[in-house]
């Protein structure tokens, strides 16, 4: 059994009060405020209606008015004397002491009872979103069993160091990052990656903290501290992006501004021209000044937007997908075409030898040696293929010196006093030598990928290399087009190649043959002829262009620190599919957005417009007009995330 030495400090992955527990729904202080301004409430109108007790009424509605409305008054009041401002509380505490004023001491309550149940479900709405994001860092456990002097030691997971080996048993969640150092298991990724099936783990790969161990043994080398996981640094960013503000929510405040003192005017007016100009009864316009007043309150209109993006940013963080901010949403509502990078991202970016052809007396053996001589020193895909062929084959590979690799177009070193070059076409365009045209042309046509083998005088081999496609990318593409979104694939490969992907693929178009610097001019063409374009792409090699783009798209961000800090929205996994699903999340988000909206005015309008008559009250203008429209707005944006 492990000894348990768990500390009580608390660390910097804990001490945030979006991580709290909170206290059961009927235990915290709003509730019971409620429940016992609801009693007193009815006993007020008990003893208005039935009993005819209209001074202990009136006491009972104006004790309900301070339990519910203490705190609101208490900030009304310091708004004016601390910020000189006109708010919300302070409109409601004029609203309700009016009320009193001219007799009306049960809607003065109402007002006061129904006001603070609308503060709570914005509160609550807000608390709910941020406790969503809060559960995924709760994911990981707070302790971890650490080896140390040949002991396993249980403590808490930010005592633990980078270096130190934790176990991880049958059932348990990984408490870090780290890389495996013993043992095998499944471990199951969905909370992080939105992955269903679980992932076979050995020695050598790593696991991330809040994973669960389903059934093997495992020693994992920590690499990562417990606020520098994956998982914490997703919360956090998730956290951040709750915060921004979005084009509409910057255009609802504007529009708050300027509605809010038009209404008050409105209602002052209200009150002053029937009385000084048509000698009309005071109170009774009094009366339904305050009633515009209270309909002043936007509180259903600025939350209106916040809350439905909030509801889209979980939604998308439960299914492992990481979005900046909300103004990323709102932009893919518009985008009209998606770019995506070829390998890595429609392929799987695990090339493959397929064909190995010698050249001017060199064997295909001699041609594989030098190839992945130089491709050892490589990270390019092609390079690690080769260099895994001749792994296979028990190929000794020979000492390289004067190594270089040059961007898009190859490599070349020297070996046994010799020069050597691996590279494209383009590359090796300068080498006086006759290529088999028949056999290149017949590679190129069958989708496959060529490098070929050079010296400063003559090529000595072509190597045929081929990525296979994803399984998502065909029925990921086909979405897109059937929702009006063209799809484009950038590529440094060969034409021939890259057509043959396009054809399978039914890509609107394609471009190949780029480098690095020709991704970013063709993105910058494509989104200044379409004005609204994602590029999707693997967060790496492809971050140029995607900062290029409106929405940059990382594929496979899991583990890439990189990926995660410079692509707009974040793929931990690579599935493909998930591309529609955001263009369905972002549409479905600004409906929802645009509903509330819509909705708000339309109800505020026609309040404001039945108040002038005298048809509207001042219960209903809270209930309805505040409170009922503040909850079917909240309930409204929960849809999003209930969508799959």
């Amino acid at each position: 059994m492990p000894e348990n030495h768990v500390s009580e400090e608390s660390c910097s992955a804990c001490a945030t009060d979006i991580f709290e527990e909170k206290e059961p729904f009927w235990k915290q202080k709003e509730v019971i405020i409620i429940s016992v301004a609801a009693a007193i409430f009815l006993i007020g109108v008990c003893l208005e209606a039935g009993l005819a007790q209209h001074v202990l009424a009136q006491i009972a509605f104006l004790a309900a008015t301070v339990i519910a409305g203490y705190s609101i008054i208490k900030k009304g009041l310091l708004g004016v004397i601390r910020k000189h401002r006109l708010d919300m509380n302070l409109l409601m505490t004029i609203a309700a002491a009016g009320a009193f004023a001219i007799g009306h001491g049960e809607e003065g309550a109402a007002v006061m009872f129904l006001f603070f149940i609308a503060e709570f479900l914005e509160d609550y709405a807000g608390d709910r979103a941020r406790q969503e994001v809060g559960s995924l860092l709760r994911l990981a456990p707070e302790t971890a069993v650490v080896v140390r002097e040949g002991r396993e030691i249980a403590v808490h997971a930010h005592e633990v160091e980078v270096g130190e080996v934790v176990v991880v048993k049958p059932g348990e969640k990984v408490p870090l990052d780290g890389v495996i150092t013993s043992g095998i298991s499944s471990l199951n990724q969905a909370a992080l990656t939105g992955e269903s099936a679980p992932v076979v783990k050995t020695v050598g790969d790593t696991a991330f903290a809040g994973t669960i161990c389903e059934d093997g043994y495992l020693e994992v080398r920590v690499t990562k501290r417990s606020d520098e996981t994956i998982l914490s640094r997703i919360v956090q960013l998730v956290d951040e992006a709750q915060r921004k503000k979005t084009p509409t929510e910057a255009f609802i405040d504007r529009f708050s501004r300027y509605y809010t003192p038009i209404v008050i005017t409105l209602a002052a007016l209200t009150v002053l021209l029937p009385v000084l100009l048509l000698g009309l009864p005071f109170s009774e316009w009094f009366y339904r000044g305050l009633v515009l007043l209270v309909i002043s309150c936007p509180c259903a209109m600025a939350i209106s937007t916040p809350v439905s993006m909030v509801s889209g940013l979980t939604a998308a963080a439960r299914r492992g997908i990481l979005i900046k901010g909300g103004d990323v949403i709102e932009e893919l509502k518009d985008v009209k075409l998606i770019i995506f990078d070829k390998t890595g991202t429609l392929t799987e970016g695990r090339l493959a030898v397929t064909d190995v052809i010698g050249l001017n007396g060199a064997t295909e053996g001699e041609v594989v040696k030098i190839a992945a001589s130089l491709g050892v020193k490589s990270t390019h895909p092609a390079s690690q293929a080769i260099a895994k062929k001749a792994d296979d084959e028990k190929v000794v590979l020979a000492p390289i010196t004067d190594f270089k690799s040059i961007a898009g177009k190859g490599i070349t070193g020297r070996l046994n006093g010799a020069d050597f070059y691996v590279g494209s076409r383009s590359f090796l365009s300068g080498v006086n030598s006759r290529l088999p045209l028949d056999v290149v042309d017949r590679l190129e046509s069958e989708g496959k990928t060529l490098m070929l083998v050079g010296t400063d005088t003559h090529i000595i081999g072509v190597i045929g290399l081929k990525d296979r496609i994803r399984d998502a990318s065909a029925g990921t593409l086909q979405a897109l087009t059937a929702r009006g979104i063209k799809t484009v694939m950038l590529t440094g490969d060969n034409d021939r190649a890259a057509a043959a992907i396009a054809n399978e693929l039914q890509l609107s178009e394609y471009y190949a043959g780029l480098l690095p610097e020709d991704k970013v001019r063709h993105v910058a063409e494509l989104a200044t002829a379409y004005k609204h374009v994602a590029m999707v792409g693997d967060g790496v090699n492809d971050a140029p262009a995607m900062a290029r783009a409106n929405v940059g798209i990382a594929m496979g961000a899991a583990g890439s620190d990189v990926a995660i800090e410079t692509a707009d929205i974040a793929l931990m996994y690579d599935d493909l599919s998930k591309v529609t699903y955001l263009i369905d999340l972002s549409k479905k988000t600004m409906s929802v957005v645009k509903e509330n909206v819509i909705v708000s005015i339309l109800v505020k309008g026609s309040f404001a417009v039945l108040a002038l008559p005298g048809i509207i009250t001042l219960w209903l203008a809270v209930g309805i007009g505040d409170m009922g429209l503040s909850l079917a707005v909240i309930l409204n944006a929960l849809r999003i995330g209930s969508k799959r």
